[in-house]
């Protein structure tokens, strides 16, 4: 059907936006043409996009220190998203938040945040909000596997499962906290296990597979809608490149071996659902060269904007950095 072809080729272009989006962020990073720190989610695209095409623009979303797929996939302008990586005027926040704190809430996007677990507590407040607002709206919660040994983690699921919040708890488990591998530091890796504690349904879901998260997602949305309460949903990925970045990209510090089988065409997300609407004859492969030339073009006009948008003013310093 066109619509349904319409969706997946909208799912496939946001994804290579996303993972082009951040690898130039990281080459204009390089170059110091920008600052600050960087947290790259490439080899996670799957997450994002599935997630957010089960919400309607009016749900909610938090978001973590790795946030820019979520800002893309909930329909940020990538105009203003580049301003703010460079620190300019007509950046989300004025230039003045940097990467990890984008945030519209025109679109549903609540903010990313630089503290592990700290969107926890507010999706849990933006989704009573939807509940008190009786309109059917629902709250999508993105974080690491890291966020699941924070307090705010078992805090969060206790108060929306008690109240039954519509919540999605969507766990990004992408193998690793910083340097340190998730069962190094977790007795039991199993995340979506913790649901069980909490009388929620906790679901391991493929996050390479971006119709698995989708679908899985769609679930959970449905429950959340119709009052039965939140979902953990625990996306198994895996981040391909560093933690994060300031002047230079660090070191690598994991197997060749492990990057190889992890960066596969059997398991990156993007190649894999290429082939998927190839095999399908859902797209052509000149179809994608064009959507690649495309997300190639807007980025580079992005960074255009950004460049010709003015710095703050300092007297302008403390401007929106308090409530009234």
């Amino acid at each position: 059907m066109p619509g349904e072809k319409a969706d997946l080729v909208e799912l496939l272009r946001q994804m290579i936006l996303i993972r082009e989006f951040d690898q130039l962020a990281i080459e204009l990073r390089t170059a110091r043409r920008i600052h600050g720190a960087l947290h790259p989610y490439v080899g996670e695209e799957a997450v994002a996009a599935g997630v957010c095409a089960a919400l309607r623009p009016t749900d909610r979303i938090t978001s973590t220190h790795r946030g820019h797929g979520h800002c893309i996939a909930k329909g940020a302008d990538i105009n203003r998203m580049m301003a703010e990586l460079f620190g300019r005027v007509d950046g989300y926040c004025k230039g003045k938040g940097g990467s990890m704190h984008i945030a519209d809430f025109a679109i549903g996007m609540l903010g990313a945040n630089g503290i592990v677990a700290g969107g926890m507590p507010i999706a849990c407040g933006a989704a009573l909000a939807a509940q008190l607002e009786d309109a059917g709206g629902v709250a999508a919660c993105f974080f690491g596997d890291g966020a699941t040994g924070e307090g705010e983690f078992h805090e969060t699921l206790n108060i929306a499962a008690l109240w039954k919040l519509p919540l999605i708890f969507v766990c990004e488990n992408n193998r690793y906290g910083a340097g340190n591998a998730v069962e190094s530091v977790r007795a039991n890796p199993e995340i979506s296990q913790h649901a069980a504690a909490y009388g929620m349904p906790g679901v391991p879901v493929d996050g390479n597979d971006v119709l698995a998260v989708r679908d899985a997602t769609a679930e959970a949305v449905e429950r959340a809608r119709r009052g039965a309460g939140p979902t953990l949903l625990h996306c198994k990925t895996f981040r391909w490149l560093f933690h994060a970045m300031r002047d230079v990209p660090p070191p690598e510090t994991r197997s060749a071996d492990l990057l190889a089988a992890w960066r596969g065409r059997e398991r990156d997300p993007i190649a894999r659902f290429e082939d998927h609407l190839s095999a399908g004859g859902v797209v052509t492969a000149a179809e994608v060269l064009a959507i690649r030339d495309q997300v190639k073009r807007a980025l580079a006009a992005a960074v255009d904007f950004a460049e010709a948008s003015p710095y703050p003013d300092p007297k302008d310093l403390l401007v929106d950095m308090f409530a009234d």
